[in-house]
């Protein structure tokens, strides 16, 4: 087992990934440790080399008495760098993680390429930690589990995972209660906020929508805006966002730490280019209903099928547009898929796509080759737009 060692306390790495990838430092939150990120690991790995640490008072390293600081914590984390080889790295950190990645960024400015704070704060309310640190010291981890299990993870995931939400559980009450309570005193001590506008380094900050411990408002907007062109994503994730949403939180970082220019530009191209022909097919209304509808979940589709299927292939020229459109009402007739089937139909008669006659040809041959209950549905489906249409235009 790799240990660094810093004034008399072992401090626990592990180091993951090749050599010539970036480095990326992941930091736990109070009460965690490295295993914190475990369902991250798979989605990162191939874009850089992951250094994890368990923080002093935490996991496998040393658990001394007494009240930490945040800038005791960042010089863990250069001893660790240092024992690991590696000169400079981004920083992501989820609550106290994200504090020692703040504090580092400060005061060890050449070492910290970039800077990712999750679920975190830059202030906190000190009576309240200088409570639960006289909790923990008279009657351990287990006398605050239930509070903190129920800021941790929402009640929904704890619903539909409850091994995971029992793992966690178990790892916090079996950790020392020196360390709960010395990493306890760096948090009530902290004095970030004020800070925040020196650091230079590029900054992600990362919201968890059913964050309770730490919501994006009073807690991570204070710091995005504090820290100069600092950017914010919101994650559907409760304070451990690692657990709760790890693909889409390792998504988020490597868009931001492996952003290439050239890529998001040539992206961008193919999403307008797409959308060009997606409203001439269907019409501005129709296209302006839908990008209004975007939503965190159904964002990244949308782009998806802008891009691809109507800038790649609805921009083909080995078709023309009629037969594109007749084609899309075959298939869709076939398969059922009656909301789209309509969709088209109706885009294609209201916007000179294709005639009445053509579109009848077409239901006729689906009626061979995809069956006569499919066609018969989809000539009562058209019947009825093209009843509507007509009603329309009288």
């Amino acid at each position: 087992m790799p240990f660094a060692t810093r004034d008399g306390v072992r401090l626990y790495w592990k180091l993951d990934g090749a050599a010539e990838w970036p480095a990326l430092v992941l930091l736990n939150s109070i009460g965690t440790d490295m295993a914190l990120w475990d369902a991250c690991v798979p989605h990162l790995l191939p874009a850089f080399r992951l250094l994890r640490i368990d923080t002093r008072g935490h996991g496998a390293s040393d658990a001394p008495a007494g009240d930490y600081t945040l800038a005791m914590l960042a010089d863990d984390v250069v001893a660790v760098m240092d024992a690991a080889g590696i000169d400079r790295a981004a920083v992501a950190g989820v609550s106290l993680g994200g504090m020692i990645a703040m504090q580092l960024a400060l005061d060890h400015a050449e070492r910290v390429s970039a800077l990712v704070p999750i679920c975190t704060s830059a202030t906190m309310d000190r009576a309240a930690w200088e409570d639960r640190i006289a909790t923990v010291r008279a009657g351990g981890t287990a006398a605050i589990a239930d509070l903190a299990m129920g800021r941790f993870l929402s009640p929904a995931f704890t619903a539909a995972q409850p091994a995971v939400a029992d793992g966690v559980r178990r790892g916090l009450i079996a950790m020392a209660d020196d360390g709960y309570a010395g990493a306890g005193a760096a948090i009530r001590d902290m004095a970030l906020i004020d800070r925040l506008a020196d650091v230079t380094q590029p900054t992600l900050v990362v919201a968890g929508d059913r964050d309770t411990s730490t919501p994006f408002t009073g807690h991570g907007e204070r710091i995005a805006e504090a820290v100069p062109g600092a950017e914010v994503v919101y994650l559907d994730a409760a304070h451990l966002a690692p657990i709760e949403a790890p693909a889409r939180l390792a998504d988020a970082m490597r868009r931001f730490l492996c952003c290439d220019a050239t890529a998001d530009a040539a992206a961008e191209t193919l999403f307008d280019a797409g959308l060009v022909n997606r409203r001439r097919v269907l019409g501005d209304a129709w296209v302006d209903k839908s990008l209004a509808g975007r939503t965190p979940f159904n964002a990244e589709f949308q782009a998806m099928i802008t891009r691809i299927a109507w800038g790649e292939i609805w921009g083909r020229p080995g078709l023309d547009e009629a037969t594109r459109r007749l084609l899309v009402v075959a298939i869709t007739a076939s398969l059922g898929r009656w909301e789209e089937f309509a969709l088209h139909v109706r885009a294609g008669l209201t916007r000179g796509g294709f005639t009445r006659d053509a579109l009848k040809e077409v239901l006729m041959q689906t009626a061979i080759y995809a069956g006569v209950p499919a066609a018969n549905t989809a000539f009562a489906e058209a019947g009825r737009i093209i009843a509507h249409i007509d009603g329309e235009t009288e």
